[in-house]
């Protein structure tokens, strides 16, 4: 049992890794870019990952086109 909590700790932990390397790439590749550029890059990206509504998107994509990276890489 403890295993599979293990195994799925695991899992979790590099999907989450891969968000923030995914929002990283993006944050450096348009930092200071419109919202609505920014937004599209992400939506397409990010497609089907879970939590990243509308207005998580636009939320990450705010902070990329004012040049912050949200990712905290």
């Amino acid at each position: 049992m403890a295993e599979s909590s293990l195994t799925r700790a695991n899992g979790e932990h590099e999907a989450n890794r891969a968000l923030f390397g995914t929002v990283h790439e993006i944050a450096v590749g348009y930092a200071g870019a419109d919202v609505s550029l920014v937004a599209t890059v992400l939506r397409g990206r990010l497609a089907g990952v879970p939590g990243m509504d509308d207005l998580g998107i636009r939320w990450i994509a705010e902070e990329i086109s004012v040049g912050r990276d949200p990712s905290g890489l």
